[in-house]
């Protein structure tokens, strides 16, 4: 397959996991996702007289209000940072198809692949960051519902207490009171729904994005690792002046890595669900991590060694010797542990150890 055509039996929404991005960008390949990410950055509204509201929010929303504000910035931050990865990737690209090095060029293409996605997985972040924000709007159109009702019982409240100080034997009195206890139910039963929804969409907003950032962390992962098997195939190998270039011939194990990126992020599965995070509730007290920590450490990554082990695991995967037993019937045993070095030789000692006849 050439290096600058497009594989037509892959699925349009993987596009930059294409064998190339610059066959995307001449023929038009990656137009469609181009153009939906730049629709959704364009479907952002920037500043307008609307944005002047929060000088008149009310004084329960106002705090929530500017929060919501500043994740709106958090956004387009991380849109921006998605739009200058594919375009370094581009860049990246170009640069390598400009140079005379067959291998420069055939690895500097496959990397920005890895680029392109990097920044696609960032775009999805700022998605889901988008509909967290959502949901903390319905806190905030709530915390607005109920500052009339709160307002309204302290008028009544102290409009009570000026007529008492002024006409205590006021008939209005009895009206004024009335009024006070319906705005106190009403009131009550306002803040009972506050309650209720801020504590069920404060903890669905930032489930849903810790949730997108394991995500965006995990798919950040395979794909760096993979990124990195692709430069381990560029031989850096210095060369003498003179000598011709070392030549390439690892193309189609690029093309491979690239196919196992895509494979990876296909069969990527949550590892952490609405089950698991109750599970981590009960860990909340304890200095114990949760098990689904436990269980995301000893899970095998798709591009990682599956039987790889840490050497200080492996150190404690060994069993301390026994000691052997010398006397039965005497209040002391002793035993000699020796520790060999390659040669052979003993570098151990003496231990005793008292006991306790039974």
């Amino acid at each position: 397959m050439s290096r600058k055509s497009i594989d037509s039996s892959r699925s349009p929404s993987l596009w930059n996991r294409a064998l190339s991005i610059r066959s995307n960008n001449r023929s038009g390949g990656g137009g469609a996702s181009t153009g939906a990410s730049s629709h959704h950055h364009s479907s952002r509204r920037g500043f307008s007289l609307s944005s002047l509201r929060g000088t008149i929010q009310p004084e329960l929303s106002k705090k929530l209000y500017r929060l919501i504000k500043s994740e709106n910035n958090l956004i387009s931050a991380h849109e921006t940072a998605a739009k200058e990865r594919l375009s370094i990737a581009q860049q990246l690209s170009e640069w390598g198809e400009q140079t005379t090095d067959e291998g420069i060029s055939d690895i500097s293409d496959k990397v920005g692949v890895i680029l392109s996605e990097l920044g696609e997985q960032e775009d999805n972040y700022a998605h889901a960051l988008d509909e967290s924000r959502g949901t903390l709007k319905t806190i905030r159109n709530t915390e607005k519902s109920v500052q009339p009702s709160r307002d309204g019982k302290n008028k009544i409240a102290d409009e009570i207490a000026k007529l008492k100080a002024k006409e205590p034997e006021s008939t209005r009195l009895v009206v004024l009171e009335q009024e006070l206890v319906r705005a106190e139910a009403e009131n009550l039963v306002a803040e009972a729904q506050l309650t209720n929804i801020t504590r069920q969409k404060l903890k669905e907003a930032y489930t849903a994005e810790f949730l997108a950032t394991i995500e965006r962390a995990e798919k950040q992962i395979i794909l760096a690792r993979h990124g990195l098997r692709l430069l381990n195939l560029l031989d850096d190998t210095p060369i003498v002046p003179g000598d011709s270039q070392i030549p390439y011939t690892q193309g189609h194990q690029a093309r491979q890595i690239l196919n196992d990126t895509e494979d990876d992020l296909r069969d990527w599965r949550p590892t952490t669900t609405a089950a698991a995070l109750d599970e981590d509730a009960k860990y909340v007290t304890s200095n114990s991590p949760p098990p689904t920590v436990q269980q995301h450490a000893q899970q095998p990554q798709a591009s990682q060694p599956r039987n790889a082990a840490a050497p200080d695991q492996q150190l404690q995967q060994v069993p301390q010797q026994q000691l052997n037993e010398k006397e039965v019937d005497g209040a002391s045993l002793t035993h000699t542990e020796t520790n060999t070095t390659g040669n052979g030789s003993v570098v151990g000692g003496n231990q005793e150890v008292q006991t306790t006849a039974a």
